[in-house]
């Protein structure tokens, strides 16, 4: 029912962002809208729902599924609808002008946040001690 009101305050109003537009290892076909080197590999809607809060957006969790996305995982459902304009049609904060500014920020910013830092440090440790459990065993004949 967006068509039906003109104030961009209204949450129907609000841009709707998927994580399939972030994604490094989306192609453009299957829905990535920023450039590769740009983006970040399988982003979550909770993530990009931390930046934004973070940055003092207005933000809201819908639980719906990008239509090009083939995987019916839980960790793919999701989108955010985040206020990019103000009642009187100013920008709610002035550094983002488009939704393509928004997505870029948010793909810069997800890599900082302190559960990518955490999981990349803590599974390189896990992958070093499970190494070569079962060297040197032969079969029997």
């Amino acid at each position: 029912m967006a068509h039906l009101t003109q104030n961009p305050a209204e949450k129907e109003r609000f841009i709707c962002i998927y994580p399939a537009y972030l994604n490094s290892k989306k192609t453009i076909a299957e829905g990535r809208r920023i450039p590769v080197e740009k983006a970040v590999e399988n982003p979550t809607c909770t993530e990009m729902r931390d930046v934004l809060t973070a940055a003092g957006f207005n933000v809201l969790v819908e639980n719906k599924m990008y239509t090009r996305e083939l995987n019916r995982d839980v960790q793919f459902r999701g989108r955010v609808r985040v206020q990019l304009k103000r009642e009187d049609g100013s920008l709610y904060l002035e550094k983002f002008e488009s939704r393509k500014d928004l997505m870029l920020y948010v793909a810069e910013m997800i890599p900082k946040l302190k559960t990518r830092t955490q999981k990349t440090g803590g599974g390189d440790q896990n992958a070093q001690q499970g190494e070569g459990g079962k060297k040197g065993k032969k079969k029997k004949k």
